[in-house]
């Protein structure tokens, strides 16, 4: 049966308990395409020691399915325009169950094997750009905040990676994560491609998949939540990724210890995302990053002068992973407040790129700073800069984009 085959909607009114359905099952789906493409992450170090990789490889192991998997959303998300979420969050379930499988079983044998799986990984990071557009149009606009920042909570999937595979490699042996988690995402899969229904009046947009994407690169939309959502979720994935080198480096903290702090900076990141959609449809999206990316701006400053972790070093993260995770939700609430109907896929596939690929700058910047100049000072003052530009951004052209849709700014339900 080819994909076109698959019908597009489910006609039945929608009521709260089928959205809630819907919702949740796009969520788990989410959390568990995370989970894989998470999976090699923690075992870096292992395969470190295993291969005899230098730092750079183990760097290129990690960096390979985030990359891929960022860049990946551009056309998957076309794709979800096209053909819903019907078959597109069962078919990439299935998919990033090979690359899982390989990896488990033969792919952890040498550095070649690692990156070809890694690569094939990537497809599980894509899942993002499924499930926006999906929800989206489950919603009413006065909702769609809320429902995609539930949604996106789903990024926590990498935190079941970091807390489960090591311990289940130490247990049982290399392969038993992959298998665990291929065993989820068939059952997902199965599940998904049973009950998960494209929301009543989705229509299939006209036109080659290359078209509309140039038609969404038209959209001054995509590149100026594009260009938020790489501070916002950017920020995120750097600190989540380098914090750890840096409590260790510039407070001497045990691993142990910076990796506990850094699970709570990821776990008040992930429970804020919900929140700024929610205030993103109380309010509006430009108005909730305005005063995230406000936090932002002041909790880099303070940390540049590398004040004592206790309190005001500890205060200061987590003021900034609260903003970051809000103000990631308030992005994704900008696009489905202005996105067209027909291109939230398409622009969340952009967007999300440049959320995932915005993570990357920032570590390469601080490791490139302290290596010449012994402190971490130069890199979050650039970090509140950046931070401040995007807040002067928002409170002018996004905000006169969102003042645009209605005279109160908001969309009429």
């Amino acid at each position: 049966m080819g994909l076109s085959a698959v019908p597009a909607t489910d006609h039945r009114p929608p009521t709260t308990g089928r959205r809630a359905l819907m919702l949740g099952l796009a969520t788990i789906g989410f959390a568990l395409n995370f989970w894989a493409w998470a999976l090699l992450s923690p075992l870096g170090p292992r395969f470190k020691d295993d291969l005899g990789l230098s730092a750079f490889q183990q760097a290129l192991l990690v960096a390979v399915p985030v990359v891929v998997g960022s860049v990946g959303r551009i056309p998957v998300g076309a794709l979800t325009d096209r053909f819903g979420g019907r078959v597109m969050f069962p078919l990439v379930s299935a998919v990033t169950i090979v690359p899982v499988l390989f990896l488990g079983l033969v792919g952890h044998t040498s550095l070649a094997a690692l990156l070809v799986g890694g690569f094939f990984l990537g497809v599980g990071g894509t899942a993002f750009a499924v499930g926006v557009p999906f929800v989206n149009l489950w919603f009413p606009p006065e909702r769609r905040g809320l429902a995609i920042g539930i949604f996106g909570a789903g990024m926590g999937g990498t935190a079941i990676s970091a807390l489960t595979t090591v311990k289940l490699v130490e247990r049982w042996g290399v392969a038993t994560p992959f298998a665990v988690t291929a065993v989820a995402l068939a059952l997902y899969a199965v599940v998904a491609a049973v009950l998960l229904r494209d929301a009543p009046g989705r229509t299939a947009p006209t036109g080659s998949v290359t078209a509309r994407m140039a038609a969404t690169a038209r959209l001054p939309l995509t590149w100026q939540a594009s260009a938020l959502y790489a501070v916002a979720f950017g920020g995120f994935v750097a600190f989540s990724v380098y914090l750890p080198a840096y409590l260790g480096t510039a407070y001497g903290l045990a691993q142990a210890d910076a990796a506990n702090r850094m699970a709570g900076f990821v776990l008040l990141a992930v429970v804020m995302r919900p929140v700024g959609g929610w205030l993103s449809d109380r309010w509006d999206p430009a108005r909730v990053l305005v005063a995230c990316l406000a936090v932002v701006t002041v909790g880099a400053v303070v940390q540049a002068f590398t004040p004592a972790l206790m309190p005001l070093g500890t205060l200061a993260f987590l003021a900034m992973a609260a903003a970051l995770g809000g103000g990631s939700g308030a992005v994704f609430a900008l696009v489905a407040l202005l996105a067209p109907a027909d291109k939230v896929g398409a622009v969340t596939g952009v967007v999300g790129a440049a959320g995932g690929l915005g993570g990357f700058v920032p570590p390469l910047v601080m490791g490139a700073l302290y290596g010449a100049l012994s402190s971490y000072a130069l890199g979050l003052a650039a970090l509140a800069v950046v931070a401040l530009a995007s807040l002067l951004f928002t409170a002018t052209a996004v905000r006169r984009a969102v003042r645009a849709v209605t005279p109160e700014g908001r969309r009429a339900p």
